[in-house]
Order: C-alpha cells, then sequence, then structure tokens
C-alpha cells in the first residue's frame, strides 16, 4: 500500500502543477492522486462534501498527503477541519518542485513524505542571478 496525494488548490492550479509534474517525470503519478480545485462561485458545502469524497477515494490505508496552495486560504481551511486526524498530513505552499520531489519517492511513508514535500518546496525557492544562483 502507499501513501495517497490529495492536491487541494484554488481554480486550476493544483490541475495544472499535476499536469506538468507527470510531463516532466514521463509518467502518470507512482501514488493515488487526486484533486480539488476550488472556483470562486463554488457553495461551502459542496466544497466539503467533494474534498471528502476525494479523500476517501485516494486514502489507501497508509495515509494522504495533503498539499494546499495557500496557507490561511480556503483550500488549506478545508484541509485543516480534519488535520486532528493521524492518517493525514497537511502541508500548505504547493509549488511543483514539491510536488515533483514528491512524486519522485513512492515508497516512503506518510511522515517522511510529508518531510519530502516540505524540503522540496523550500529548496525549489531559489533567488537568481546573472552569474548564477543564490540559496
Amino acid at each position: 500500500m502507499t501513501v495517497g496525494i490529495l492536491v487541494v488548490s484554488h481554480n486550476g492550479i493544483g490541475a495544472e502543477l499535476v499536469k506538468t509534474a507527470e510531463e516532466m517525470l514521463a509518467c502518470t503519478s507512482p501514488l493515488p492522486l487526486d484533486m480539488v480545485c476550488i472556483e470562486p462561485d463554488d457553495q461551502p458545502d459542496g466544497i466539503l462534501e467533494k474534498f471528502n469524497a476525494v479523500l476517501q477515494n485516494v486514502d489507501h490505508g497508509n495515509g494522504v498527503l495533503i498539499l494546499t496552495d495557500m496557507f490561511g486560504s480556503t483550500p488549506s481551511n478545508i484541509a485543516c477541519s480534519i488535520s486532528e486526524r493521524t492518517d493525514i498530513s497537511i502541508v500548505a505552499g504547493l509549488n511543483l518542485p514539491m510536488l515533483v520531489r514528491v512524486l519522485n519517492y513512492p515508497k516512503l511513508d506518510l511522515k517522511s513524505l510529508e518531510q519530502k514535500a516540505v524540503t522540496g518546496g523550500q529548496e525549489g525557492i531559489v533567488r537568481c542571478h546573472k552569474t548564477g544562483y543564490k540559496a
């Protein structure tokens, strides 16, 4: 069994990041992965219902890593509504390096995969200069 991945984002941000990551890796996700894309006119009850259904779909018994685009926004607030579950880890600040890092380690357990998400996201932020880069 593997950890499931649930991407929760505004509009189609998450879907585009997943599509791009899969294109970069030249494969579909090696982990159970699904998305909840929250549109401006979505109703709160509908969002929560969809979130719970998708969460159940990606949960294959080894936990679920939820990646949201921005802490404090609707996607992360929805995810945090279940944060007391011990089989769920939530990381906000989704970016492409984070997602690629997660998808490159499909055999890790939930806590290790959560750490890869955080380090991948942080290490993917680099200040670029003409003479090179500086972390």
